[in-house]
């Protein structure tokens, strides 16, 4: 058909509009929300990872935080690593390996540092049950020193010493149950409630 230019259908200059969270968790997948992954040069510019003494200083809520920082750095190179094969780019892979690995050791040491508190922890726990000072059952006061043990016991001992001895009761309550035995019943004398001796037996 011979149409002029000016005639041919344009398409639609369309554009949906996508509401998108600024603060949505899956942009930490990414090192910034305008950049999907850093240069080689920025990802070259990374610290060595954190030793096993130094971690030993570290409390239980410093090792938790480091490690989930491990974790989200994890994600952001696996994310990058990702788009450099969707990409195909071949720059940038050796220097996110490096980075890679000081995160791994990090982590590593993290696990190194877990594991002997908590063998300390178990050999501290299986001291306390031989220790008469401890009482794990006691979970308001498990520890009680030696010394106020021993005042205590020594105040209980003083009261009982304080007490009068105990006096034998007197009274009715005193008096032994007496028990009519068949030996102690003389044969002449009828017992009580038996049939009375006749009067042909009884010589006169």
């Amino acid at each position: 058909m011979n149409i002029d230019k000016s005639e041919t259908p344009q398409p639609a200059n369309y554009k949906p509009k996508v509401k998108v969270d600024p603060n949505h968790g899956l942009w930490d997948f990414f090192y910034a929300k305008d950049k999907l992954m850093l240069t080689p040069d920025e990802s070259a510019e990374h610290g060595r990872g954190w030793t096993v003494e130094e971690l030993r200083h570290k409390s239980w809520d410093d090792l938790h935080k480091l490690w989930w920082v491990c974790v989200k750095e994890q994600n952001r190179l696996s994310t990058a690593r990702k788009e450099r094969r969707r990409l195909k780019l071949a720059e940038g892979g050796s220097q996110g390996g490096e980075r890679w690995d000081e995160v791994r050791k990090t982590m590593k040491s993290i696990r190194h540092v877990l594991t002997e508190r908590w063998y300390l922890w178990e050999d501290a726990r299986t001291l306390a049950e031989t220790d008469p000072e401890i009482d794990l059952s006691n979970v308001r006061r498990p520890f009680v020193p030696k010394d106020y043990l021993e005042a205590h016991e020594s105040a209980l001992e003083g009261d009982k010493q304080d007490q009068p001895a105990e006096q034998a009761p007197s009274g009715f309550m005193a008096e032994e149950s007496r028990v009519t035995r068949p030996e102690d019943i003389e044969p002449s004398i009828p017992s009580p409630g038996s049939p009375e001796t006749p009067q042909s037996s009884i010589k006169g």
